[in-house]
């Protein structure tokens, strides 16, 4: 898996949630539309998707595709963040 497949992955997973056909990187997430209630869905999908868990103290950053991937990079266990970026 390729950094490029981590975010592509991201951009999917929030573009289904908010129910739009294009994601930009660096595009805020509510001005794209996406509400706190949609919010709290990327973040339940992510945390589900890629097994770690977002502090509530760091929900607010995950307000853009590349704030969110640079989270899930973050969080990952070393063994599968090593894979990523191989």
């Amino acid at each position: 898996m390729s950094n490029d497949t981590l975010k592509e992955q991201l951009r999917s997973l929030v573009a289904e949630i908010a129910e739009k056909d294009e994601v930009p990187d660096g595009a805020s997430f509510k001005d794209l539309g996406i509400d706190s209630m949609m919010g709290v869905e990327i973040v339940a999908a992510i945390e589900r998707q890629y097994q770690i868990k977002i502090a509530d103290d760091e929900l607010k950053e995950v307000s853009t595709l590349n704030k969110s991937y640079a989270i899930v990079l973050s969080k990952l266990p070393e063994e599968k963040r090593a894979r990523i970026v191989a």
